[in-house]
């Protein structure tokens, strides 16, 4: 089920967040009273929402305000895989994300990003939806289907 919170809708402890931020999306949990647990850089200087291009390699969970963490963009509740799999009690999930906040865990676009982390609480299932999408259109990109994905000096 996906609500899109212009509706007005509010989201419930351990519901998916799902942020628009251009060329990609962001996932959080909702926690409640307004906060999300999500991974961000460990870098202050680095926006929150703006972590998952980081090259890092490791990113911190972290609980903030939703509002501060979309800023100005738009975001929904995406509960999209509860068909597919059982979701875990929403107390269970919110318990599991705020106990990794303050840790650090690896960050791979590919294999551990934060949609990978938000469906390992909340359905104890690591899969990202945007990383496979990406990878299918990398493998035709590599047999000459699309252009080039980034712009790089000398190609």
């Amino acid at each position: 089920m996906i609500f899109l919170l212009q509706d007005r809708r509010k989201p419930k402890r351990g519901d998916l967040i799902e942020i628009f931020c251009g060329g990609f999306e962001h996932w959080a949990i909702y926690v409640g009273k307004g906060y999300v647990v999500h991974l961000a850089s460990p870098i202050d200087d680095i926006p929150s929402k703006y972590s998952i291009p980081c090259v890092c390699g490791v990113l911190q969970v972290t609980k903030e305000l939703l509002s501060v963490v979309a800023g100005g963009d738009a975001y929904r509740i995406n509960n999209k895989n509860n068909e597919e799999y059982d979701p875990l009690p929403p107390q269970k999930v919110v318990q599991q994300a705020e106990k990794m906040v303050g840790k650090e865990v690896s960050y791979s676009v590919t294999s551990n990003n934060c949609e990978h982390f938000v469906n390992a609480l909340r359905y104890r299932v690591s899969r990202s939806d945007q990383c496979s999408l990406f990878c299918f259109l990398r493998k035709f990109h590599g047999m000459g289907l699309f252009p080039p994905l980034i712009a790089r000096p000398g190609i």
